[in-house]
């Protein structure tokens, strides 16, 4: 197909036919989607995934030639590449991420030396506004979706709000150094350069300044999590996992006092849950008929703390933790790259 060189007259074109998104694209040359596909290190037409609503079919050059109009870096194609794999996975549930009414989007959270190679932020600012590649590659599996995908707002996809994720993806690594416990990934089985997708339906913050101890802490995070709005408290447990965030110097603060991961995790599914009293009362009786209620009078948000993931990342402002719900029936998967 012979397409306009220029970005402003190819983006026009694109985003007319319906493959782009609104923000110039880069026309997908021959010799650029070849020097994606080299990159990769697969052959063109190896299949990743079948990616729905569509079916359709990604293969590397499919997911090249959006990750050329996106402008994601030719080295990034292994680890989009196991993204787009891990997306795939059964686990992952991606045709109810694709065609929701949430605003939830696969996140892409990175682990191993390819973090660096690849400059996937971990520190300040890395949920967004550090000037890098990661907008870039997040955005390459956002075209995927929509142009093999066939994720069409307002057609397949339902999401009543979306969110800037559906544009640029969630793209952010593991600050390993900093972190008392074994990388994320590593921790999922997979060792070295990896990629964990999570579905995200936002960020919240959570700041305190009052804590002084690792428990103290850890109350203040989980109980956090809990409101009575999320996705989470919805129907029966269905799989609904929280990734939590937490900035290095409350990681010292709270390994000091609890050096245990599997016990940080307890400690903050203990305190994620709610008094079922603090739903109406149809609520309280549909949360008592799916089972959700113990003999506490408590609603947990997870099923158990294992769903609870813990990526140490952020900068070293001593004020905050930042919480990643799915929406559901979906699990995290996590790829090697």
């Amino acid at each position: 197909m012979e397409v306009d060189e220029d970005v402003v007259a190819f983006t026009r074109l694109a985003t007319d036919a319906g493959w782009g998104d609104g923000l110039p694209l880069v026309p997908p040359r021959e010799e650029l989607v070849r020097g994606h596909v080299i990159a990769s290190g697969r052959f063109p037409d190896q299949l990743l995934g079948t990616l729905p609503p569509r079916a359709g079919r990604c293969t590397v050059e499919k997911l090249a030639v959006n990750a050329v109009m996106a402008g994601a870096p030719p080295a990034a194609m292994p680890l989009l590449c196991a993204a787009i794999e891990a997306m795939s996975a059964p686990e992952h549930n991606l045709f109810a991420l694709n065609t929701t009414t949430s605003c939830v989007v696969p996140g892409m959270f990175v682990n191993g030396p390819g973090r660096h190679e690849l400059k996937i932020p971990y520190g300040p600012g890395c949920f967004g506004g550090e000037a890098g590649p990661a907008p870039a590659i997040g955005r390459a599996t956002r075209l995927t979706m929509r142009n093999v995908g066939g994720q069409v707002v307002g057609a397949s996809s339902k999401s009543v709000f979306g969110q800037p994720g559906r544009v640029t993806g969630v793209v952010v690594a593991e600050w390993e150094e900093r972190s008392p416990w074994a990388p994320l990934a590593a921790r999922r089985g997979v060792p070295g350069n990896a990629v964990t997708v999570h579905g995200v339906t936002g960020t919240i913050d959570v700041a305190d300044i009052t804590a002084t101890s690792g428990p103290e802490l850890l109350q203040v995070i989980g109980s956090s999590l809990a409101f009575p709005g999320t996705n989470a408290f919805i129907g029966a447990h269905h799989g609904a996992e929280v990734l939590v965030a937490i900035a290095p110097p409350w990681v010292d603060l709270i390994a000091r006092d609890v050096p245990d991961l599997a016990e940080v995790q307890q400690l903050l599914w203990e305190h994620a849950a709610l008094p079922a009293t603090a739903w109406p009362e149809a609520h309280r009786r549909r949360a008592e008929e799916n089972g959700r209620i113990d003999d506490r009078g408590l609603v947990h948000l997870l099923e158990g703390p294992e769903h609870l993931l813990v990526l140490v990342c952020g900068g070293l402002g001593n004020l905050h933790a930042l919480a990643c719900h799915s929406f559901g029936p979906t699990r995290a998967v996590t790829r090697a790259f």
